[in-house]
């Protein structure tokens, strides 16, 4: 029991990025189909990305010269670029809600699990079980967050979208520097 509740809140504290920039994006009034598509990439990476730290995160940790705090911030600046520029003309970004736009979102957020998976063997052996656990966790937060930014977006209409792109580049900026 112990050990389930030690990869449960492991599995929280990885889905809490996902879920406070999912109420950001969540601002951009996402259908419902897209919201769960989005938190269904998000999951199936949560799920992956560990299993690929615990095969290469070695590896690929001490040879790695590019920092994947700088892309994640770039990737984040980017979105919320897009999301400013699109509240400012009253337009729809075609970058935010489209197929692309979904993985790479779900890719940025889910970077910290391949580094989780490099220290998974020190938690638990099972490491399907773990990373079947962070999927789960990882999609209700998402599905969460895009609700929340969804309903703050029907209170507060465009401005929401212009802060969450705010937030998504003071992110950016936070993640770069």
């Amino acid at each position: 029991m112990n050990m389930l509740l030690t990869i449960v809140l492991v599995g929280i504290s990885l889905s809490m990025d996902a879920f406070s920039l999912s109420i950001a994006y969540g601002t951009y009034s996402l259908k419902k189909t897209s919201m769960i598509l989005l938190s269904s990439i998000v999951g199936i990476f949560h799920f992956f990305m560990p299993l690929l730290g615990v095969v290469f995160g070695q590896f690929i940790n001490d040879f790695l010269i590019v920092n994947i705090d700088l892309v994640v911030g770039i990737i984040f600046g980017f979105i919320g670029i897009e999301m400013i520029f699109s509240s400012i003309k009253n337009e729809e970004v075609n970058i935010i809600v489209s197929f692309v736009g979904f993985l790479l979102f779900g890719l940025s957020v889910s970077i910290d699990s391949f580094t989780t998976g490099i220290g998974l063997s020190l938690i638990n052996d099972n490491y399907f079980l773990c990373s079947f656990i962070f999927m789960i966790i990882s999609f209700l937060f998402t599905f969460v967050g895009l609700n929340f930014g969804s309903r703050l977006n029907d209170k507060l209409g465009i401005y929401s979208t212009f802060c969450g792109g705010i937030i998504l580049v003071l992110l950016s900026i936070c993640y770069m520097f």
